[in-house]
C-alpha cells in the first residue's frame, strides 16, 4: 500500500502534466492511474480526452461522477488483479504514485504512439516528510533506465523542488515508436 500525500497535496494540475499533455494524440482516451481526487482527470477531460480514471477509494472517485468526459473505476491496483489487459490507452498519466509490480501492464497498455507522463517521489524525499518509505521511492534515474529502451523519451528531469511542497521528485515523458514535434519548437524543415 503506497504512502499517503502530505495534506496539502495540490487541487492545481501538474504544471509537467500540463506541459506535456497536448503530445496525447487527439479525441484519444487516457488512463489516470491511481487518480486520487482526479486532478488531471478534471483536466484532461477539459482538453477533450475521454478520461478513464481508477483509484481504489471510492469516496474520491465519487467526486468524478458527474464530470464529462471521465469514466471512474474503483479498484485496487496493489491487491488486486489488474483491470486493463488488453486495453490501450493514447495516453496514461501517473502521478504521486508507486507500485514497481504494476510496470510492465502499465507499459503494455500504452498505444503505440500514445504518451505516457509520469511524476513521482524518489530517494531523498524522506528528509521531507511522506513518503519516506524507500518502496514506494524511485531510485536514481530509476525511471529512464526502465522507459528508455521501450519509448522515446521526450523529457526527464529527477532532484529537489520547492512547488507545490519541497520534495525530490523524478518524472519523465515518453512515446511509443512515433516522431514528436515538441509544442513551440520549429522543426528542422520550417
Amino acid at each position: 500500500m503506497s504512502e499517503p500525500l502530505p495534506s496539502s497535496a495540490p487541487l492545481a494540475p501538474s504544471p509537467w502534466v500540463c506541459r506535456f499533455a497536448g503530445l496525447i494524440p487527439a479525441g484519444g482516451e487516457v488512463l489516470d492511474l491511481a487518480c486520487g481526487g482526479g486532478r488531471h482527470a478534471r483536466y484532461l477531460a477539459g482538453l477533450g480526452y475521454r478520461v478513464e480514471a481508477v483509484d481504489r477509494d471510492e469516496s474520491q472517485l465519487s467526486r468524478l461522477a458527474d464530470v464529462p468526459r471521465i469514466t471512474t473505476r474503483q479498484a485496487d491496483l496493489e491487491g488486486g488483479p489488474w483491470p486493463y489487459f488488453g486495453r490501450q490507452f493514447e495516453g496514461i498519466v501517473v502521478t504521486h504514485y508507486l507500485w514497481r509490480p504494476l510496470m510492465p501492464q502499465l507499459m503494455a497498455c500504452l498505444a503505440e504512439g500514445g504518451t505516457l507522463i509520469y511524476e513521482t517521489f524518489m530517494l531523498g524525499n524522506e528528509r521531507f516528510g511522506k513518503p519516506a518509505n524507500p518502496q514506494f521511492l524511485l531510485r536514481h534515474g530509476e525511471l529512464i533506465d526502465l522507459m528508455h529502451k521501450r519509448f522515446t523519451v521526450i523529457a526527464f528531469e529527477q532532484g529537489e523542488v520547492a512547488s507545490p511542497w519541497p520534495a525530490v521528485i523524478q518524472r519523465i515523458c515518453v512515446c511509443r515508436r512515433r516522431e514528436v514535434r515538441l509544442p513551440g519548437c520549429a522543426g528542422l524543415a520550417d
